[in-house]
């Protein structure tokens, strides 16, 4: 009897127990691989971060790219350097791998440059602990070593040799070129001929949990420009004089704040300049004016942006916003102009089912789950450029804070927590049939 009781306690302890680690022999190798390989690779981020790469140091951006050349050469992939110089910018590392196997076709997005130019006080890599700091190391050279070892423990595994892998390393994703749509038509091109888009931008997380990011918002950036008649401040409102520049500014800015809101839209005016004289300068990061207190304004600019969940919302908050610009007050003339942006990453079921699929790989590892992440907690990247062609995740790189400022930082030890996830999902999403 004793016995018996046993074997039913021990059969309800395994029926209630979370499931146990099920990694295949390769899986297993692919973890021993990054563990293998973290002295090396955190030699590597270092040379990286120590190199300034910030977007307009071309000539930065490209020795990033020529650090990370061989490493990639290393894993028997073609690499090549495509060169913007028609938009201003150092250009793009690209690395493929046809594969053999009929399987999915993977894009893998990252970038070299930063948002720290050579002026910048803060340029060298330093740790303490599990902390690592410097310019770009975590947006996005840390996203980048993530990719390469992650790459690096799937050839050690035998699953690199089949796999159909495409790299796109953009030098320009801090402070895109112009024009936008040729800045990116390669990495949209890419996003086409793929099955699956993987954005190893820093990993997001929420009271200390790991998110998994399926979505991501637009960037927009317009200007709009308001018109008046100049004339002396005791005729405004007539009818011969109108309400002035500045006026006609404050009414579609109100007209704004009330009548735009709806759910996942923020929207913003960052700059605003008018009088007499108004101008934008330093591409927009300062307003230089003139006038009087006794003078109606002949003129007024402004600048701002708004960020969107959907293509579809984007297009109805332009067109929300034209129509209030269009209502002019008397005696004043408006227009808006729109920016190229970079476009939303709509969250959608494809984008649910690949995060699906990286919790398998974090039960399998004994690692938590992931809960979606509100994207309004994410910023715009370029994954946005392929998202209306492919299916994808995002916040694979690692994790880590103070991005755009001197104390940006990473714990390192989420370099190698990532490179195994990335390894594992990337090794079983290429052996999957298209």
């Amino acid at each position: 009897m004793p016995a018996f009781r046993s074997a039913i306690a021990f059969l309800a302890f395994a029926i209630a127990a979370p499931a146990l680690a099920a990694l295949s022999p390769a899986e297993e190798k692919m973890t021993a691989a990054v563990e293998a390989g973290k002295a090396r690779n955190l030699a590597l981020l270092e040379r990286m971060v120590n190199q300034n790469s910030g977007t307009l140091n071309l000539e930065g951006v490209e020795k990033v790219a020529r650090m990370l050349r061989p490493e990639f050469e290393a894993l028997g992939m073609e690499v090549r350097w495509i060169p913007m110089p028609e938009t201003g910018r150092a250009g793009h590392l690209v690395a493929t791998k046809a594969g053999s196997r009929g399987g999915k076709r993977l894009l893998l997005i990252g970038h070299l440059d930063t948002v720290f130019e050579p002026d910048s006080p803060f340029q060298r890599f330093s740790m303490e602990g599990d902390v690592a700091r410097g310019p770009g190391v975590g947006d996005n050279k840390g996203g980048v070593l993530v990719i390469l070892a992650a790459l690096q423990a799937m050839q050690a595994a035998g699953t690199l040799k089949d796999a159909a892998i495409e790299v796109w390393l953009t030098g320009d994703e801090e402070d895109a070129g112009a024009p936008r749509s040729l800045a990116r038509a390669g990495l949209v091109e890419a996003g086409r001929r793929s099955d699956v888009a993987l954005d190893f931008e820093g990993l997001a997380q929420q009271d200390g949990a790991d998110m998994g990011s399926i979505a991501r918002r637009s960037s927009n950036t317009w200007e709009l420009r308001t018109t008046g008649k100049g004339a002396h401040s005791s005729g405004i409102f007539r009818e011969h004089v109108g309400d002035g520049a500045i006026f006609e500014m404050a009414r579609i800015i109100a007209a704004f704040r009330t009548e735009l809101p709806e759910p996942s839209l923020t929207f913003n005016i960052g700059l605003l300049a008018g009088g007499t004289t108004a101008e934008l300068q330093a591409e927009g990061t300062r307003g230089v004016a003139s006038g009087k207190s006794n003078i109606v304004p002949a003129v007024a600019v402004a600048q701002g942006d708004f960020r969107t969940l959907s293509n579809e919302q984007t297009q109805r908050v332009r067109a929300k916003m034209q129509a209030i610009v269009a209502r002019n007050s008397p005696g004043t003339t408006a227009e808006i102009h729109f920016n190229e942006g970079y476009p939303p990453m709509a969250p959608t079921a494809g984008n649910r089912a690949l995060l699906g699929a990286l919790n398998a790989v974090n039960r399998d590892l004994g690692l938590p789950e992931m809960a979606e992440l509100d994207p309004l907690r994410r910023g715009a990247g370029d994954i946005g450029f392929v998202a209306a062609d492919v299916d994808g995740l995002v916040g694979l790189g690692a994790a880590g804070a103070g991005d755009h400022t001197d104390s940006e930082r990473i714990r390192i030890s989420s370099l190698w927590k990532q490179a195994k996830r990335a390894a594992i999902l990337m090794s079983r999403l290429a052996s999957e049939k298209r």
